[in-house]
């Protein structure tokens, strides 16, 4: 057993220890102080922690995670708590390790275009401290405004923009880490290309199961010359899907391709109010092009004219910051606007090879009809992550159930059209259960062996990513109805 039970375990000591070493205000042990940390972005999963730590050094970190480590406690970095997957989700008599006060820019070097950070500084903070310098950071999540560096590279986040630049593996250069067992390691360096084992690489995305991120060296990159978006509305999710396969096809790489259907869109302006979104289209498609101006210039007129091609109705483009800006505001608001159509909503991330776009979101469609719920389509186009949006009731018995059920469906369909079951959001505690339809036995071996040469007692981040008989399954619903039934267990 990775841990002792609730009621066993003698906290006593271990927070003698901690106060050694943190605040008082550091240690946060009220039980209704803890109901912050119950959730992270997945509210449909939850799980009280005994104990939260804020440190503000790699060196708390590290003497926090050694005191866990002698008392057998799992533990659980946490950054802002917006991840979508449960990467976050606390275990039953764990201890959270959360970075949100570990938030300074510690170096900004731009002759070498990097920036190191520590794990709770916000996404957008790091643009805004190179803008005026002509730079920017280019992984943005929908979340940016909110969602903490530590995070992304725990779940390996995209964005907007990682069609053409990547996600944040892409630019990530070293990785400062505090690994299972408390020890202190620099991975990779600030030069682009380190020789040996890609240790960073391996580190990013691994959802905090391999240690805690305490500084990353994050690579920056210059503004373009000229930036322009276009907007075309269509009378059918397939043409613009077709519009994306032609505009790869004719060999322009935009910055960002998204789109977004009749319910996002109407959602999006009922909250939003951008007055660009065309409420009577079937969908939208959102296209950024970059680079040197006589190049935008070029690609501006080719995109349109694809568009057109493919039935667009009607095109609007901008080139001013402030109209560009208002173009996308709709697109990053997209899924808090969700809850202006539903009281609640299940978002599933999957990806699909770009010229399965029309047969997919068929499938989705019927699924939809299937299963009783709508489905809001908004999703990153170019690269072919689906953001499937399920509107449903939470208060009614069995939806969250049948609406999980519906989600796996989709994910299924990913993999049997060549894709996968997460391109930004992380496997966590949502879509473990599916590893299997995607690895095989052997797969998932040589993973859970990389994870265990990290982490050999298990403690960090346990349960998540990987399948387990008594998580998945006819196992896990039968914990599921035991819950409900006794008023003295807590569902998750």
């Amino acid at each position: 057993m990775l841990t002792q039970d609730k009621k066993q375990r003698n906290w006593k000591p271990i927070i003698k220890e901690l106060e050694a070493v943190f605040d008082k205000k550091s240690i946060i042990q009220r039980r209704e102080e803890l109901l912050t940390y119950e959730c992270d972005g997945l509210p449909s999963y939850k799980e009280r922690p005994a104990l939260v730590v804020l440190p503000r050094t790699t060196e708390q970190v590290a003497k926090a995670v050694k005191i866990f480590n002698k008392y057998n406690v799992p533990f659980i970095a946490r950054g802002s708590g917006t991840g979508l997957s449960g990467g976050a989700l606390p275990v039953e008599d764990c201890a959270l390790i959360v970075t949100s006060l570990m938030r300074q820019i510690i170096n900004v070097d731009l002759e070498n275009q990097r920036v190191v950070v520590q794990p709770g500084v916000i996404n957008n903070w790091v643009t805004q401290a190179v803008s005026g310098a002509g730079f920017y950071y280019a992984p943005d999540p929908s979340s940016q405004i909110i969602c903490s560096i530590g995070g992304n590279v725990a779940e390996n986040s995209g964005g907007v923009h990682c069609l053409k630049y990547g996600v944040t593996t892409n630019h990530v250069l070293g990785v400062k880490i505090v690994t299972p067992e408390g020890d202190i390691l620099d991975l990779g360096g600030q030069i682009p290309e380190m020789p040996g084992y890609d240790l960073t690489g391996l580190f990013v995305g691994s959802e905090g199961t391999l240690g805690v991120a305490t500084e990353i060296t994050l690579r920056i990159l210059k503004t373009a010359e000229s930036i322009c978006v276009l907007l075309a509305d269509f009378d059918s999710v397939e043409a613009a899907g077709a519009s994306v396969a032609d505009i790869i096809s004719a060999g322009i790489i935009p910055g960002g391709m998204e789109i977004m259907d009749n319910l996002s869109i109407n959602a999006v302006e009922d909250v939003v109010k951008t007055n660009c979104y065309p409420r009577d289209a079937v969908s939208i498609l959102l296209v950024e092009i970059d680079g040197l101006e006589v190049e935008v210039k070029a690609n501006k007129e080719r995109v349109a004219e694809i568009c057109k091609q493919n039935g667009a109705r009607n095109i609007t483009t901008a080139s001013d910051p402030e109209q560009r800006l208002k173009l996308w505001k709709g697109r990053k608001a997209a899924f808090a606007a969700a809850g202006h159509l539903s009281p609640d909503y299940f978002v599933q991330d999957g990806v699909i090879p770009r010229t399965q776009l029309p047969y997919v979101l068929k499938e989705i469609e019927a699924l939809s009809e299937k299963f009783g719920y709508r489905i809001a389509n908004v999703f990153h186009a170019g690269d072919g992550n689906l953001h499937p949006l399920i509107l449903y009731d939470n208060s009614l018995p069995g939806a969250l159930e049948k609406v999980e059920e519906c989600g796996g469906e989709i994910l299924k369909l990913c993999v049997k059209v060549g894709g996968s079951i997460s391109g930004e959001h992380g496997i966590g505690a949502d879509k473990k259960c599916f590893m299997p339809d995607m690895f095989s036995e052997a797969d998932l071996e040589t993973m859970t062996w990389v994870r265990d040469v990290f982490n050999p007692k298990g403690l960090s981040n346990p349960g998540k990513i990987f399948p387990t008989p008594r998580t998945c399954g006819e196992a896990a619903r039968a914990k599921i109805e035991v819950a409900r039934n006794s008023p003295d267990v807590e569902l998750y």
